[in-house]
C-alpha cells in the first residue's frame, strides 16, 4: 500500500519520485536480505562431542548430555534447536532459529532496516490519509485531477497499514535498541543474567572480584560483531578477552553458580498427575490465572515421579524430573503446578525457594 501511495504522490517520471521510490525499495531489499541471511546462516552450532584441545581444560567447562560434549565458552544448549549454540543470545521464533555467533550481525541489521522502511512507509501512508480526509485541501495534478484517489477499500487498507507500520516501528525498534545495547557491551541476554548473579552472589574470601572478560570497549565490541579484523575476531569457540582474564573466566563463574544452585535444590514427590498443558483448568482457577509468563517448557508428570525443584512461584514450581532408569538420558525440566508436589519425607522447603514464593506473593499484594 505504501508503494501504491508512493507512485500516486511522486510519479517515477520525476527525479524526486524516482529517488523516493528507489530509497523505499532499498529498505525492502536490505530488510529481506538480512532476514533470510539470518535464517540461512543460522547461529553456528558447537560440534557434537566437542572438547577443548588442551587436555585437562574440560574441568573449566560444563558438559552437555544431549550433545555428548562440552559447552564451548559463550555457548548454551537450546532446547528448541536441540544443539549447543555458539554465543547464544536467544531463540527467535521469527527466524525459527537462535540468534548467535554467525547471524548476530544480520539479525541486528534486520532489526534496524525493518523499522526504517516502516517509518518511510508510515509517512507516505499518513500523508495520503490526511489528504483523503481533507477533500477541500487535495493537491491536484496539472490536469485538475486529485493526486490521491483511493476507494473505500483502499482507505481501509491504508488505515490498517499504518497500524502495522507503527507496530513494527515500536516493537522491532525496541528490540533493536536492546540488541544494540548488548553489542556495545559485548554481552548476550543470557550473559547479562549471569553477570547480574555474579555481582550479587556471596563470594568466598579466596575468590577475586568478578570481571566480565569480553568487554573490549565499545569500538572493538562493534568490530567483533559487524566488522571483524585480524586483531579482533573469533571462530565461535575462542574469543578475544581483556588482559586480566582468560577463555574460561566466565565458564568458571557459571560452574560456581551451577554448584550453588544445586545446593538449593529440593526433592519433591509428585502426588497428582499433570498433563503438561499450559492451562491446567483441573488444577483450579488460581493456578491458571497465575501461569508463569515465560516460554519455558511445562513438564508432564505422573504420581510417583520425583522432581528436583530449583525455583518457584506461589502456584508454580520449576524443576528437573529425576530419571530413575538411565541417568545418561537428557533430563526434562520445566514448570508444573505447585499443588501436584509434596515435600519429600516431610522435609521443609529450602529457605531460598520459600523466599522466592514470598516475594512473588508480596508483588501480588502490591
Amino acid at each position: 500500500m505504501s508503494l501504491t501511495c508512493t507512485l500516486i504522490w511522486w510519479p517515477i517520471s520525476t527525479a524526486g519520485g524516482l529517488l523516493n521510490l528507489s530509497i523505499f525499495i532499498i529498505w525492502d531489499i536490505l530488510t529481506l536480505y538480512n532476514y533470510f541471511m539470518a535464517v540461512i546462516n543460522g547461529p553456528g552450532f558447537v560440534p557434537h562431542g566437542w572438547k577443548p584441545k588442551v587436555a585437562g581444560e574440560e574441568k573449566f567447562l560444563q558438559y552437555c548430555v544431549e550433545c555428548k560434549g562440552h559447552k564451548a565458552p559463550r555457548s548454551h544448549h537450546c532446547r528448541k534447536c536441540k544443539r549447543c549454540v555458539m554465543k547464544m543470545d536467544h531463540h527467535c521464533p521469527w527466524i525459527n532459529t537462535c540468534c548467535g555467533y554467525l547471524n548476530h550481525a544480520n539479525f541486528i541489521y534486520f532489526l534496524f532496516f525493518a523499522p526504517c522502511g516502516c517509518i518511510h512507509g508510515a509517512f507516505i501512508l499518513i500523508g495520503s490519509l490526511i489528504q483523503l480526509l481533507n477533500n477541500p485541501y487535495y493537491l491536484y495534478h496539472m490536469n485538475g485531477e486529485p493526486m490521491v484517489q483511493l476507494s473505500i477499500l483502499g482507505f481501509i487498507i491504508v488505515v490498517f497499514s499504518i497500524g502495522l507500520a507503527v507496530g513494527v516501528i515500536v516493537a522491532v525498534g525496541m528490540l533493536f535498541c536492546i540488541q544494540f545495547h548488548e553489542v556495545l557491551k559485548n554481552e548476550t541476554a543470557i550473559e547479562s543474567w549471569i553477570i547480574e548473579k555474579a555481582k550479587s552472589r556471596e563470594r568466598d574470601p579466596s575468590e577475586s572480584e568478578f570481571i566480565y572478560p569480553y568487554n573490549l570497549g565499545w569500538k572493538n565490541n562493534l568490530k567483533l560483531v559487524f566488522w571483524p579484523t585480524d586483531e579482533i575476531k573469533s571462530n565461535g569457540i575462542s574469543w578475544p578477552v581483556i588482559d586480566s582474564c582468560n577463555q574460561y573466566t566466565l565458564t568458571v563463574e557459571q560452574l560456581i553458580q551451577k554448584a550453588q544452585k544445586k545446593e538449593r535444590v529440593v526433592l519433591l514427590d509428585i502426588v497428582q498427575n499433570y498433563s503438561g498443558y499450559w492451562f491446567p483448568f483441573s488444577k483450579g482457577c488460581r493456578v491458571v490465572y497465575n501461569i508463569p509468563c515465560s516460554d519455558e517448557a511445562r513438564i508432564p508428570l505422573s504420581v510417583g515421579d520425583v522432581v528436583e525443584v530449583s525455583r518457584g512461584r506461589r502456584y508454580w514450581l520449576y524443576g528437573t524430573k529425576v530419571n530413575k532408569e538411565d541417568t545418561d538420558q537428557p533430563r526434562v525440566r520445566g514448570w508444573f503446578p505447585r499443588c501436584c508436589a509434596r515435600e519429600r519425607n516431610t522435609k521443609e522447603m529450602s529457605q531460598d525457594i520459600k523466599s522466592e514464593i514470598e516475594d512473588e506473593n508480596e508483588k501480588k499484594k502490591n
